[in-house]
């Protein structure tokens, strides 16, 4: 009885393929990679196809296309064929299914399996909103997004239970495009590792490159660690840094991370003591810039994250300048305003105070006439008693932790108060304190020439002024002894040889016997003197008065009238006396006087 049906059961389903076969409803293959469905462009790719009744021949068909894409054959009867892609191009992209044959007909063909191949345009950028940080069963949002138009960006979770998602894509007020994935909740039992990519409508299996990886991290309950750098957060370019991880004797790995993108993660298992891990940076550069956290795991789960801390790279642009608006001396207890300027156009200019009690401060830049961008910054109050010594960088608002070179040190002298002397600084890692550096030297110079310069213009400008002064005394005195009368004083009045010979004057002065003189002086007094415009009443009274006084028999010719071109007119007796010149009024008031002493 059991072999009558074992045999009936055969029979039924050989006819039961034959039926199939015969109405042409031969069963469907499957379509699988073994590289998976998404390849970077290049990479070699393996298909393979499966089937329950045995063929001589399979093919392996892509959408769009009348021919099979592929084609096996076989002279034995099989029930699977392999398909080889030696290098995956954009003609390999698309949808793919595969078909077998059997003497009876041609099957079905298989599902579709979606080939991609990655790499074709530039990445996009991967971020997550409000931050990698996230609570145990929280959620976040990831935002992808890229500067080339792309229609659609897709999501992709990494990992053993990978996942993806596609978004269309839009237009931010800045020009970028961009797409949100919500993502929640997030647990600690899985790996949030993700990637974007972008493409468009009409080629929707050639993808972009892929991001940088984005991991999230799930925050604990454990006290958080503590993150600190050495020698310090501000590294210059290619120079090494050391990062360090303090959590508690109990933790068995530390992690640290940097936000944003490219991202960065690492793994330590901690030695003895357990306390703390150290990460090493060798060489540091612009991808290393960044806001760091770190965490560690124990068993009793993982910890809180630790504060942010920011690693700027300075030395990958040239060097601004930095100078005091109102000079280097500064006056104890006031303010002072530092200028940060540059030819490169940065967005941001960064004060720092360097020394003990390290500051900082951040300006947007300003553009200004010529060209240069600027920032003014205003410290106060400045002491003598507090170290300062400055230096300025430029930022973009791109990547605000990629600094350039600093400027030159700016050291201000501080005056006034107790300790009314210039500060003294020194480089850092200096071991005398108490040595002023280059730059102070060079500021004293400065002063103590301009000074010693000053000093001396002026001494010249007091020695000129002297001078001057006693060359117009000494003349003032020769003039003065020309123009006083001697005992016997002579005036020459004759005025030219070709005048009347018998106009002659004659003065008797203190008694003496009665001279000759001519009415014209020297050549030195005969356009100033005797023109002296002197009024005829007064003319005549000095005659009377000279005829009084000479004994008897002498006579005085008291023709003064002027024969020469140019002459005084008669008419001076409307002249008033305060027009008459200094030299003039003397020389009058003289000769009448000593005629009046004679008479």
């Amino acid at each position: 009885m059991t072999a009558t049906l074992t045999a009936l059961l055969c029979i039924g389903l050989n006819l039961g393929t034959r039926i199939q076969v015969q109405s042409g409803t031969l069963p469907k293959p499957m379509l699988g990679s073994r590289s998976g469905s998404v390849i970077p462009q290049g990479k070699p790719v393996t298909l393979w196809c499966e089937w329950t009744l045995g063929a001589q021949e399979c093919g392996l068909y892509k959408k769009g296309s009348q021919e099979p894409w592929i084609k096996n054959t076989s002279l034995e009867l099989k029930n699977s064929a392999l398909f080889f892609i030696s290098s995956m191009t954009q003609q390999h992209a698309g949808l793919h299914r595969c078909y077998y044959r059997v003497p009876s007909g041609l099957s079905e063909g298989s599902e579709p399996l979606e080939l991609v191949v990655t790499g074709i345009y530039s990445k996009p950028s991967l971020s997550a909103l409000p931050s990698l940080v996230v609570n145990p069963g929280g959620s976040v949002t990831l935002q992808c997004g890229s500067q080339l138009g792309f229609d659609r960006f897709i999501l992709t979770k990494e990992g053993g239970d990978k996942h993806s998602w596609t978004q269309d894509s839009q237009k931010d007020s800045s020009g970028q495009f961009q797409a949100l994935f919500p993502v929640d909740p997030v647990t600690p039992s899985h790996r949030w590792s993700f990637r974007c990519y972008g493409c468009y409508w009409n080629q929707p299996q050639v993808w972009s490159e892929p991001s940088d990886p984005l991991e999230l991290h799930i925050s604990g309950s454990l006290p958080k660690p503590k993150l600190q750098a050495q020698p310090g957060s501000v590294i210059p370019w290619r120079s090494p840094v050391t990062l360090w991880c303090e959590g508690t004797l109990e933790a068995q790995q530390y992690y640290v991370f940097r936000e944003g993108s490219p991202a960065f993660s690492e793994t330590k298992m901690s030695p003895g003591p357990r306390n703390k891990a150290m990460f090493f940076i060798p060489s540091m550069k612009e991808d290393d810039a960044g806001r760091y956290h770190c965490y560690y795991h124990s068993t009793e789960g993982w910890s809180e994250l630790s504060d942010a801390l920011e690693l700027v790279v300075t030395g990958v642009y040239s060097r601004p300048s930095l100078s005091a608006l109102f000079g280097p001396v500064v006056t104890s207890g006031g303010n002072m305003t530092l200028k940060c300027v540059s030819w490169q156009q940065f967005d941001r200019f960064i004060l720092t105070k360097e020394g003990g009690d390290k500051l900082s401060w951040t300006l947007n830049s300003q553009r200004g006439p010529s060209g240069q961008v600027h920032a003014l910054f205003t410290v106060s109050p400045v002491i003598p008693r507090q170290r300062w010594m400055f230096r300025c960088y430029g930022c973009y608002n791109t990547n605000i932790q990629v600094w350039s070179k600093p400027s030159d040190v700016m050291e201000p002298l501080v005056s006034g108060g107790p300790e009314d002397q210039p500060l003294t600084f020194t480089e850092p890692g200096s071991q005398d304190d108490s040595t002023p550096s280059p730059s102070l030297q060079g500021n004293l110079e400065v002063v103590i020439g301009v000074s010693v310069v000053s000093s001396l213009l002026l001494l010249l400008i007091l020695l000129l002024f002297v001078y001057w002064c006693q060359e117009r005394s000494w003349k003032a005195d020769s003039t003065k002894k020309n123009t006083e009368p001697e005992d016997r004083m002579e005036l020459d009045t004759q005025s030219s040889s070709n005048e009347n010979p018998q106009r002659v004057t004659y003065a008797q002065v203190k008694h003496s016997a009665p001279r000759k003189i001519r009415t014209s002086c020297p050549s030195a007094l005969s356009g100033q003197l005797l023109d002296t415009k002197l009024g005829q009443a007064e003319e005549d009274r000095l005659m009377d008065t000279q005829d009084r006084a000479l004994p008897a028999g002498s006579s005085v010719y008291t023709s003064l009238m002027p024969t020469r071109p140019g002459a005084i007119p008669e008419d001076t007796t409307q002249r008033p006396p305060e027009i008459l010149g200094p030299f003039e009024t003397h020389l009058t008031s003289l000769c009448v006087g000593n005629k009046t002493r004679d008479s």
